[in-house]
């Protein structure tokens, strides 16, 4: 993974670009590549090595006038090499190069075609295209300066101080100066009443398979965000199972305030149900709030919930990088998938929950995918989330919903996800952990973080404050004293309301109360109560 920032338009100075891209260097700790091209243009590239770590430096030239910066990975890179790409000389080994290769083969009419994540420019002549992965599990922004220069980054940092407008890429898109922005990704599951297929627990458990032995492609060491919760736990699971007998060690990671935290004891009965080299990392409260403002900044948020996961997140990244690995696998998008938030239990009918988790995933840009990556990428740690695999993706988002939806929730939801890796012969899972109740990232790490983060951020704020809040920030105007703590701390590095617009709330639906802790949903069971292990 990278940070990449591109500008097209005459006169541009490489000095600042560099000056800016190096705000990025977070991203790519490895080293910096870039570019003016033959028409003026720049591209500015801050790369950490994943895949070909000798040649793969960026920006890369195609055959001959394209050049090109990415960040993300493509996975079928080598399927690509050896079809359409057959009578193709390259100058890298990586997986970046194929798609300049794609571009010089088939024009703009190649995005759909790519199986990764990813955030892309290409420059040919005063040609050029852009291109976000589906999801938008990698970020991109894109805006003009006042001489009329386009700019793209991947994180808003690095041109909100020359940009007059800007915006978040969308994802699924692509953007060529002739046609504006084509929305290349249109699988059919975007429509609601699409969802008529019957579940079938083999398809979707060798599915997700499938999508975590893509995300295994590396050749630097792996490691496992860990937990204790379904989705983490599944994805360990697999890539445990998936890497036996190589003689590769997989390493977890887990963290909470203490031993005690929820996710840290769940994790550890995971972790010695598979074998992994377990980690666990601990923090206080006293330390995440001492780094909100610097996460605010690296995050590019003031959602409430993203900043409260983001915490630990960082933390917890910042260790993983210490102890030199670059690649983890996490679960972020099963949630969303399959209405696995709490709240999912009030959907007022099969088609409400459809439309509701085709809503969730299409928003995780600017939630889940946004914390994953900006938290991780602080620290040069790459996230890799197998659940908004492509493949995947189409497999259970077409599932009817009726099936999808659980008998009861009693604290036990995504079922259909749970029967399809119950697997009694060879178990993925012990049972407490794959019947486990949902608890948000947030809260598994101990249940004070978010008790006192609320206390605290509502000494910071006065009732006056929040009297007239709407009229200093009238967009997203903050609805408490937390939220208006955190935007504080964002308007202090990002004043521009082009910034402010970026910027998409989370917020529970069919609840009274729409804190998003998963704990403010009646149905949560709070530790040490009784409860029945449900398995349908």
């Amino acid at each position: 993974m990278c940070g990449i920032l591109a500008v097209i338009g005459k006169d541009v100075e490489a000095a600042k670009i560099s000056s800016l891209s190096k705000k990025m260097s977070h991203r790519g700790p490895d080293e910096s590549g870039l570019k003016i091209t033959e028409k003026g243009h720049v591209l500015s590239h801050e790369r950490l090595s994943i895949v070909d770590l000798t040649t793969g430096i960026q920006p890369i030239q195609g055959t001959s006038s394209a050049w090109m910066v990415h960040n993300g990975e493509i996975y079928n890179h080598m399927e690509l090499r050896n079809n359409e790409l057959k009578d193709h000389s390259f100058r890298t080994t990586g997986d970046s190069e194929v798609i300049v290769h794609m571009y010089e083969k088939y024009g703009n009419d190649f995005v759909d075609k790519l199986d990764g994540v990813f955030s892309f420019v290409i420059i040919d002549g005063d040609d050029f295209i852009v291109g976000r992965d589906p999801i938008g599990v990698k970020p991109l922004y894109y805006g003009t300066d006042e001489t009329g220069a386009m700019w793209f980054a991947s994180e808003m940092k690095a041109l909100a101080e020359s940009c007059i407008e800007f915006s978040a890429f969308p994802p699924g898109h692509f953007y060529t100066p002739q046609s504006g922005f084509v929305r290349y990704y249109t699988p059919e599951w975007f429509d609601s009443d699409k969802a008529i297929e019957p579940a079938d627990l083999a398809k979707l458990r060798e599915s997700l398979i499938d999508a975590t032995r893509k995300r295994l492609m590396a050749d630097v060491p792996l490691g496992v965000l860990l937990s204790g919760g379904l989705d983490s736990s599944l994805t360990s699971s697999i890539a445990a199972r998936l890497i036996e007998g190589s003689g590769q060690k997989l390493h977890s990671f887990s963290i909470g305030l203490d031993a005690e935290a929820p996710d840290l004891i769940a994790a550890r009965k995971v972790a010695d149900f598979l074998g992994t080299e377990h980690h666990e990392i601990h923090f206080t409260v006293e330390q995440g709030i001492e780094i909100l403002s610097q996460l605010v900044w690296h995050l590019e948020t003031y959602d409430v919930t993203s900043i409260r996961a983001s915490t630990p997140m960082y933390f917890l990244s910042k260790a993983i990088a210490e102890k030199g690995i670059k690649v983890v696998l996490s679960g972020e998008g099963s949630d969303e998938i399959f209405g696995g938030y709490l709240y999912f239990k009030n959907a007022p009918s099969a088609g409400e929950f459809q439309k509701e988790t085709i809503r969730r995933v299409q928003r995780l840009a600017t939630a889940d995918c946004l914390r994953a990556d900006k938290s991780t990428m602080a620290h040069g740690l790459e996230a890799r989330v197998p659940f908004l695999d492509k493949a995947f993706l189409k497999t259970a988002m077409e599932i009817v919903p009726e099936e999808k939806m659980p008998v009861t929730y009693d604290g036990v939801e995504k079922f259909i996800l749970r029967k399809a890796f119950d697997t009694p012969e060879r178990p993925f899972l012990p049972d407490e952990v794959l019947w486990r109740q949902k608890e948000q990232f947030s809260d598994g790490v101990g249940y004070n973080w978010i008790d006192e983060l609320i206390d605290y951020a509502s000494k910071q704020v006065t009732d006056v404050q929040m009297e007239t809040a709407a009229l200093k920030y009238p967009i997203n105007t903050p609805a408490t004293k937390e939220a208006y703590f955190y935007r504080e701390l964002f308007s202090k590095h990002f004043p521009q309301d082009s910034a402010a617009k970026t910027v998409k709330r989370w917020v529970p639906k069919w609840q009274k109360d729409l804190d998003p802790s998963g704990r403010a949903n009646e149905t949560h069971v709070a530790p040490g109560m009784k409860k029945e292990m449900i398995k349908v």
